[in-house]
C-alpha cells in the first residue's frame, strides 16, 4: 500500500511524476482519450506492476506512448510508409499503430507477441511527462481491469489510490474512449479497435483497411488478443448492461414496460421526455462524438446511482459511433435484445 499523490499538471507536478517513473513507479497520466496508467516501457519489472495494480491479465498487450515521431525508430523493427502517412494525418492524436517490435521492448509490454503498439498522444501533459521523464511510457487505461475506463483524475483515484505512486490531474479527457488501433503488421492493414479516428478516415489515407471480426463480435475461442480492448467483456459497471436494438418507440415502450427497483435507462437525449423510469442520457442521437465523450462517465454513474439493470441505446456502428457500439457491446458482454 502506497500513498497516492494527486499532482497538478504543472512543471512541478510533471517533474515529480517523471521522477516516480524513472524510479520504476506507476503514474496515472491524462491523455485526450482516457487516463492511462504509465510505467517505463523499457523496464519489464515496472511494466509488470501495471498488471498487478489493475488486476489485468498478462496476455493483454499494452500501448507505448511517445512524444515525438522520431522516437518510434527506437521501438520498432521497421517503419513502413503506411505508418508515416498515418502519423502525418493523425499524430499527435487518438491513433495507435501496431508494428513489428524492436528488441528493446520487453515481453511484458507486448504480451509475448512479435509486435508493439505505439501512440503519440495530443494531450500536452502526456507529452510533457514523456519528454521530461526521458522515457517511452507503456500505459493501458488507469482503471481496475474490466471496469469502465477513467476520464477524470478522480476516476483514477477511485480505482487505484493506494496502488500507484501518483496521478497527474490534467482535467477531463476530450475524446472519452480509447484510441483507434490499427495493425500495420498485416496486409492489408486491419482495424482492431475503433476510436476517435474512424475507419473511414483510415481508408482515406491508406486505401484498403480491413475491419477485424472482433470489433463487432466476441474474440473467437483460443485466439490471442493482438490489441487492448479485444477481450469478450470489458468496460463493465457492476450493473448488468443490456442493449436494446429497435426503433425509438420500441426502446421507450420496452423500458416503460419493465420498470422495477434498480432498473435504469442509458439513453439518447431525445428519449428522456418519453421515459417513465430513471434514466441517464449520454448524448444526442446524431452526435456520436458527444456519446463517446460521455459513455464511460455514464457507465460509472449507473453504479453510483445503485442501478442493477441498465437498458442501453446503442448507436449505429459507423463513424465514431462504431467506437461507442464496440464499447457498449463489451460492457454488455454482447447481451442484446432485438425488439
Amino acid at each position: 500500500m502506497v500513498e497516492t499523490e494527486l499532482l497538478k499538471a504543472d512543471a512541478e507536478g510533471i517533474e515529480r511524476a517523471a521522477k516516480f517513473l524513472r524510479e520504476g513507479g506507476l503514474v496515472g497520466m491524462p491523455t485526450e482519450t482516457v487516463y492511462g496508467l504509465a510505467a517505463n516501457a523499457l523496464d519489464g519489472k515496472a511494466v509488470a506492476k501495471i498488471f498487478a495494480a489493475k488486476g489485468r491479465p498478462m496476455d493483454n498487450p499494452l500501448i507505448v506512448h511517445i512524444s515525438d515521431f522520431s522516437q518510434i525508430y527506437h521501438l520498432v523493427a521497421v517503419v513502413p510508409e503506411s505508418a508515416k502517412k498515418l502519423a502525418k494525418a493523425f499524430w499527435p492524436g487518438p491513433l495507435t499503430m501496431i508494428l513489428p517490435k524492436a528488441d528493446c521492448i520487453p515481453d511484458e509490454v507486448s504480451a509475448g507477441l512479435p509486435t508493439v503498439a505505439i501512440r503519440f498522444p495530443s494531450h500536452p501533459a502526456a507529452q510533457q511527462l514523456i519528454t521530461v521523464s526521458g522515457l517511452p511510457l507503456a500505459a493501458p487505461s488507469a482503471n481496475l481491469s474490466g471496469k469502465p475506463s477513467p476520464t477524470t483524475a478522480e476516476h483514477v483515484m477511485h480505482d487505484l489510490s493506494g496502488k500507484i505512486e501518483a496521478v497527474v490531474d490534467g482535467g477531463p479527457c476530450k475524446v472519452g474512449v480509447e484510441s483507434t488501433v490499427i495493425t500495420l503488421a498485416s496486409n492489408p492493414p486491419r482495424l482492431l479497435r475503433p476510436g476517435g479516428i474512424t475507419l473511414e478516415q483510415l481508408r482515406s489515407v491508406l486505401g484498403e483497411v480491413e475491419m477485424d471480426d472482433a470489433v463487432l463480435h466476441p474474440l473467437k475461442e483460443g485466439v490471442r488478443a493482438s490489441s487492448p480492448g479485444m477481450k469478450y467483456k470489458h468496460y463493465s459497471p457492476k450493473a448488468n448492461v443490456i442493449i436494446l436494438d429497435g426503433s425509438d418507440e420500441q426502446y421507450r415502450d420496452y423500458v416503460n414496460s419493465h420498470i422495477a427497483p434498480g432498473v435504469m435507462a442509458l439513453c439518447y437525449d431525445e428519449d428522456c421526455a418519453g421515459l417513465k423510469s430513471p434514466y441517464l442520457c449520454y448524448g444526442a442521437e446524431t452526435d456520436m462524438s458527444q456519446m463517446a465523450h460521455h459513455l464511460f462517465d455514464a457507465l460509472r454513474e449507473v453504479d453510483l446511482l445503485g442501478a442493477k439493470t441498465v437498458y442501453a441505446r446503442c448507436p449505429a456502428p459507423k463513424g465514431v459511433g462504431l467506437a461507442v457500439y464496440n464499447r457498449l457491446m463489451r460492457a454488455a458482454g454482447f447481451e442484446v435484445l432485438h425488439l
